[in-house]
């Protein structure tokens, strides 16, 4: 197999990435030429997995089919894991495929390209913490299908406990932790409306954060107004609170220990390990170093998202949010658009912060916009910032679909939503 770009990653910068591509190139050259490559068969916006993991999406209806993607936007797309780069012969090579009996249905594969971007993303970061493994983390769809499941057992159970209690432990206030908790509380809501006097539980929330304030890369007065938020919702929220070992059943800091019947990591990002193994130049986090162009340290590999470590202001590198990865899939876009036609971008990438929002639930929000409206920095709150976090989702959408396809699709999921309930018990 060869293409002249093959995209290793369809998260958020990678699948807009091979979809501007493919679109460029027109259906007649797109497939040849332009290559996306993944390890799951369908996508899913990652800022959602939190939904998902609460029940208030529904992966099956959220996700989106890479095959048919790439039928529409005239990208090719082939399905594995990334587990070798040997640069020098400007191939990659992606590892089996089984089925659940393990039987052998794709072998491993070898791909090679001109020019190669990686968008694989990034998981947890554990800062080796005992006892990891009985926590659950949200770094993919199967892990917030994982955790969903086992919430959805666990509320059965405290509706026969004698206790009538479930208590949730949520390690990390960052974004994550915080939207997770509030969706965990609508989710409940809604649950109690379906069971009988008798059946009714009480949910614990627990929100530990090892600095000092929750949202600690946002700015304070969003982090002030999600934490009255949270406070409201009656989440306990312990900041400066520092988890030294995770038992089975209980979180060990300091000041003692935390009981907990679930409990979730979402402190902290790092990328894969096997990143180290590429042969390529990274960080300490595991993250491709690259320059201001997104190039790594082998010649025609390039790398964007939440694996690169792209240089950005006072010696600090690119956040790894979405915005952070959509604007570097439009940069390369054009770069790579303009190699195709054998033309040179010379310009550097240039990140800009346009602030950040964060979903509360029960159509409420906090978040900041960063100028070009008279001033530096705007805050919002209330169902303003919910919609305007609801766009954010949409406007993902638009870039791999269209607009046209994603207002129907947002009106059919609106009314599969009116007809099926908020919340998925299956």
């Amino acid at each position: 197999m060869h293409s002249d770009i093959v995209i290793v990653g369809g998260g958020a910068g990678g699948l807009e990435l091979a979809a501007r591509l493919g679109r460029s190139l027109g259906a007649r050259q797109g497939r040849e030429r332009v290559l996306l490559v993944d390890r799951s068969p369908f996508h899913i916006w990652k800022p959602t997995l939190h939904e998902v993991a609460a029940g208030t999406l529904d992966a099956h209806q959220e996700g989106l089919s890479y095959p048919v993607l790439a039928r529409r936007n005239h990208f090719g797309f082939a399905i594995g894991d990334l587990v070798g780069l040997d640069t020098a012969r400007k191939s990659i090579e992606l590892g089996e495929i089984r089925n659940a009996e393990g039987d052998l249905l794709v072998p491993r594969r070898t791909v090679s390209y001109t020019r190669l971007v990686l968008a694989i993303g990034s998981g947890s970061n554990a800062f080796g913490t005992p006892g990891i493994e009985h926590a659950y983390l949200l770094e993919n769809v199967r892990d917030a299908q994982r955790f969903h499941t086992d919430w959805l057992g666990a509320c059965a159970r405290a509706s026969f406990a004698d206790s009538r209690a479930l208590s949730i432990a949520i390690v990390g206030a960052g974004a994550t932790g915080v939207e997770l908790s509030a969706e965990l509380l609508e989710a409940y809501a809604e649950l109690l409306e379906s069971l009988g006097t008798s059946q009714r539980f009480r949910l614990d929330i627990t929100l530990v954060e090892g600095g000092d304030r929750i949202l600690g890369g946002l700015p304070e007065k969003i982090s002030a107004q999600a934490e009255v938020a949270l406070r409201r919702k009656q989440v306990n929220v312990l900041t400066g609170t520092r988890v030294t070992e995770i038992q089975r059943g209980a979180l060990v800091t300091p000041a003692g220990a935390i009981p907990a019947d679930l409990i979730v990591w979402a402190a902290g990002i790092k990328a894969a390990d096997g990143n180290a193994r590429l042969g390529l130049e990274v960080n300490r986090l595991n993250q491709f170093v690259v320059d201001n162009r997104l190039r790594t340290s082998a010649p025609d590999v390039l790398a964007l998202g939440d694996c690169a470590a792209c240089p950005w202001e006072d010696g600090k590198t690119v956040p790894a949010r979405a915005q952070a990865a959509h604007q570097q899939a439009d940069y390369l876009a054009n770069v790579l658009g303009a190699l195709l036609r054998e033309r040179e971008v010379t310009e550097p990438f240039v990140y800009k912060d346009f602030g950040s929002l964060v979903s509360l639930g029960d159509n409420k929000g906090v978040g900041n916009l960063m100028g070009g409206l008279g001033g530096r920095n705007f805050f919002v709150e209330g169902l303003i910032a919910k919609w305007m976090y609801i766009s954010l989702h949409l406007n993902h959408h638009r870039a791999i679909l269209g607009t046209g396809k994603t207002v129907v699709l947002a009106l059919a999921r609106l009314l599969q939503k009116r007809v099926s309930g908020r919340l998925k018990l299956h």
